[in-house]
């Protein structure tokens, strides 16, 4: 057990929402720091922890061996002991539609810093690979993972099954390679010349009449042919899903190291093949033309790496979101690590100094 004081997080500061208590438990795990968090997502019409998050905080603390203060749904407080004693196989149960994606996010920041372990196999059962807010499996398997690949974590996910709301079911496994030698910094802050821009749709068997995807991949072919000279490579999935779904993601390689993308765009009711097809073109397309090589949910995603390594790095990003502002504050709780944001015409820098 360490000896260190308990670090005070108000979950009231910034959105006040899952976000703090999701950094806050990782960065204890990282910088070996207890902490007691209070107030948690005290900005929300349902305040307290929430099913999927009880569930994060517990296979985060099951997997670090990490002392957990007693909690349930509804808990505002809690504490965290940090340890560092790994499990290499987890199995985690997931009974909603929980988004996997935030359930990964403590644990892929927690990673960076445990190089003493070759791997760590997580095993899913449940839960949502597409969520409303959140990541998908898919978008960090081909943009937020291949980052980070590049600067030391590697991290392959294996789908058997994909999950939406209301009733996830999804099955998949996630395997983590910590670290062996110093996380690499970043510099992203050039788009460069990209490659083909491409693209997956991904249906649930329920929705194979109305020829949705068609109708989604030929409205997105349209509107990048219209706007920009870039070859498309769009393909469609249909899966099988307790739940009935659409989700889809947009990315390009570039000469640079860069992977912009759209982040994960989920289908609703209200929103037709065209509609959402256009949603997608438009937003790869407002990162493109504005020369942006890391998008807004990828930004969030990557400050933490960036904290953690200690060579200078910096990201170019077309704005500053509420994530990225928390990130960053709860990084300075932690670490003190210096950083920089620099306004331009349309855009901003992320800054991190190198630590001598």
């Amino acid at each position: 057990m360490t000896n260190l004081e308990f670090l005070e997080i108000d979950g009231a500061m910034g959105e006040g929402g899952g976000a703090i208590l999701r950094l806050g438990a990782a960065f204890s795990i990282l910088f070996k720091q207890p902490i007691r968090i209070k107030n948690i997502r005290a900005n929300r019409p349902k305040p307290g922890l929430r099913t999927q998050h009880l569930l994060g905080l517990k296979t985060l603390s099951e997997l670090t061996s990490s002392t957990l203060s007693e909690c349930q749904v509804g808990t505002k407080k809690i504490t965290l002991i940090p340890k560092t004693k790994i499990k290499d196989k987890i199995q985690v149960n997931i009974n909603t539609a929980a988004s996997l994606g935030l359930l990964l996010q403590p644990i892929q920041i927690s990673c960076l810093g445990l190089n003493k372990t070759e791997k760590i196999e997580l095993f899913l059962n449940g839960g949502g690979t597409f969520g409303k807010w959140a990541p998908s499996l898919t978008y960090l398997q081909e943009v937020t993972y291949k980052i980070f690949s590049n600067s030391g974590l590697k991290i392959d996910i294996d789908i058997d099954q994909h999950g939406f709301y209301p009733k996830g079911g999804a099955k998949a496994k996630c395997v983590i390679y910590p670290p062996i030698d110093k996380i690499k910094p970043l510099n992203l802050i050039d788009l460069g010349n990209l490659e083909n821009l491409n693209g997956e749709i991904i249906l649930t068997n329920q929705l194979k009449k109305g020829n949705i995807n068609e109708r989604i991949k030929r409205t997105i072919e349209q509107q990048i042919r219209k706007n920009i000279k870039l070859e498309t490579n769009i393909k469609y999935k249909f899966v099988n899903s307790y739940s009935p779904g659409v989700g889809l993601y947009l990315w390009a390689h570039s000469d640079t190291g860069a992977i912009i993308s759209t982040g994960t765009i989920l289908g609703e009711k209200k929103i037709t093949s065209e509609k959402l097809g256009t949603i997608a073109a438009n937003e790869i397309l407002k990162y493109i033309n504005n020369e942006i090589p890391v998008d807004n949910f990828l930004s969030d995603q990557l400050i933490p790496l960036m904290a953690y390594c200690k060579g200078a790095s910096k990201i170019k990003v077309l704005e500053i979101t509420n994530h990225t502002k928390t990130n960053l504050e709860l990084i300075q709780s932690f670490s003190h690590r210096k950083y920089d944001i620099l306004k331009k015409k349309n855009y901003y820098i992320i800054e991190f100094q190198e630590i001598s």
